[in-house]
């Protein structure tokens, strides 16, 4: 069997964990397998690098940022090769532009667009272990590019898929996919299986488990992927086209944001094409908006949106910037907000499930501020504060007081 393995910063946070990811490895090498495996930064690595810069430049280009950032990868590559060499096995670190994983150009958040498979076919012919340097790629300049945070599970699933292995696995310090986050709800449960359409909504939505990028990619190309915890060998969650008995089911997970803020354009003209001004100028440079909503006064409109934190200041630069094109009164900004979402595949198919969670937040006294819904999720907008409460009690509404259902079905 070909299997590709990812491990995160968490599971290579020093050396003993590295020592113990190795034999990891080496037991999956030593039962015949060939093994490629994709490895982030160690611990904060990251964010240390991150802090580093800004100590010397606030506002350093990203190009710089990604020649930076690049280098925890390839130190973890390096350093596991040198414990599986330890324990007597053969492997190679790899960083993307020795792999040859190609990229686009948009430093910080590139995508992969091809891979030449032909030196991992190279050294796994050579009996080697394949280590490579995750979260990177390698630009049409020659430049090194990263792929967004998180995004080594991207560079896993790309290799999983262009390597047609027959599994890749995902490991991290959590042992599969929850119900809910283990950490906050008591008697949020692990699914053994989820489908891959409900963990991108999962992931787009809060879910840090898994990269939404690296989901899409494992749908795209049919990809056997796993979540697993690399400290303890319980079986993970299985994602997979269509999970059997699970439109019996409201909910598969729930999900929380507090990474976001929103901003309202308040007077606004009401006219046509005022919305498209608003959001081309966003879209020329390259910042994401989520939830979106419109309310119509006698004369103007609002429209208000949501966006990451870390794009706040330069929003409000760029709108502040064509305040006279676009036509508007003020910004109005709000960053103590989180968003709450539910998704599930039996969404579609169960009437009342908004009503549901509406109830349930009613009970534990949560106003809503926006709503968002989709064919598998629905998503609102609370105060940041209510966060760990809310989720609880929706948490309660459609999972933990209908567990026996879900043993049934035997998603858990």
């Amino acid at each position: 069997m070909l299997i590709v393995q990812k491990f995160g910063g968490s599971s290579v946070a020093n050396a003993e964990r590295i020592n113990n990811v190795a034999k990891r490895i080496t037991d999956t090498f030593k039962k015949g397998n060939k093994v490629v495996v994709v490895l982030s930064a160690q611990g904060d690595t990251t964010d240390d690098l991150t802090e580093k810069a800004k100590e010397l430049n606030t506002k350093a280009s990203k190009r710089e940022l990604d020649m930076l950032l690049t280098t925890g990868e390839q130190q973890s590559a390096a350093l596991m090769a040198m414990a599986i060499h330890n324990l007597g096995y053969p492997a190679i670190s790899l960083t993307a532009a020795q792999v040859g994983i190609h990229s686009t150009s948009n430093y910080g958040n590139a995508r992969i667009k091809n891979i030449d498979t032909s030196r991992i076919l190279s050294e796994l012919e050579r009996n080697n272990i394949v280590l490579v340097a995750g979260f990177q790629g390698l630009n049409r300049y020659g430049d090194i590019t990263t792929l967004g945070r998180g995004a080594s599970d991207t560079t896993a699933a790309a290799l999983a898929a262009v390597l047609h292995a027959d599994l890749c696995e995902i490991y991290s310090d959590v042992s599969g996919v929850y119900t809910a986050n283990p950490r906050v709800v008591k008697n949020a449960v692990k699914l053994k299986e989820i489908s891959y359409d409900e963990m991108i909504e999962l992931s787009s939505q809060g879910v840090q488990v898994l990269h939404n990028r690296a989901v899409e990619m494992a749908k795209r190309y049919k990809v056997k992927l796993v979540v697993r915890s690399s400290f303890t060998n319980e079986e993970g969650t299985l994602l997979k086209e269509k999970v059997k008995g699970m439109e019996k089911l409201y909910v598969s997970g729930i999900a929380v944001d507090d990474k976001i803020a929103r901003v309202a354009v308040v007077g606004l003209e009401d006219r046509p094409g005022v919305a498209y001004h608003v959001f081309s100028i966003l879209a020329k440079e390259k910042i994401s908006v989520d939830i979106i909503l419109q309310s119509i006064g006698s004369a103007t409109k609002n429209i208000s949106f949501t966006i990451e934190k870390d794009d706040l200041s330069r929003v409000l630069e760029i709108l502040e910037a064509e305040r006279d094109s676009i036509g508007f009164d003020m910004l109005s900004v709000d960053d103590n907000i989180a968003k709450l979402s539910i998704v599930g595949a039996g969404m579609a198919t169960n009437p009342g499930v908004a009503s549901m969670m509406f109830e349930a937040l009613y009970n534990c006294g949560v106003n809503i501020d926006m709503i968002s819904t989709s064919e598998i999720k629905i998503s609102v907008l609370i105060d940041k504060k209510y966060t760990d409460k809310a989720m609880a009690a929706v948490h309660d509404r459609f999972i933990g007081n209908h567990l026996e259902l879900y043993k049934e079905v035997g998603v858990v």
